[in-house]
């Protein structure tokens, strides 16, 4: 769907820092491209080459995640819910995506952690903390009289 004429096309800000999609045969065209329209350069570090995901993603850049409703919490109110993911090591999340906002009783829940743990540890602590707020949720539905 690009035009012959488009040769690369980049997105700054997007969710995950730099987007970069080209059509060119090499990565340096694109490099030259970015800093001629930008006027910086990529990182490139010497041992390790190119940074080429977002920062808080390095490391396994594992995010698992599960959407629950939580009705209990909800009524218990947003905050609550954030502290008490906090206290798990879990990130609440709308079901729109990161800065989506949330609605209605339905959450994204994840694990916070990206770095210094295994994947297996990550997917567990999600299990885990969601089971948790789950049991947690229903005593809060009885207390809303939900």
């Amino acid at each position: 769907w690009y035009q012959r004429r488009v040769r690369e096309s980049s997105g700054i800000n997007a969710e995950y820092g730099k987007a970069v999609v080209s059509t060119q045969s090499t990565g340096k065209a694109v490099e030259e491209s970015v800093k001629k329209e930008s006027g910086k350069e990529f990182m490139c570090d010497e041992k390790y080459g190119y940074i080429h995901s977002c920062p808080t993603n390095l490391g396994t850049g594992m995010r698992a995640s599960v959407h629950v409703d939580l009705p209990g919490w909800t009524a218990e109110g947003l905050g609550s819910l954030q502290a008490r993911c906090e206290e798990l090591a879990l990130q609440p999340r709308g079901t729109r995506g990161e800065s989506g906002g949330q609605t209605g009783i339905t959450y994204d829940i994840s694990n916070k952690h990206r770095l210094g743990y295994s994947e297996v540890q990550l997917v567990q602590t999600m299990i885990d903390g969601v089971n948790t707020l789950y049991k947690e949720d229903l005593l809060l539905q009885k207390k809303h009289g939900l």
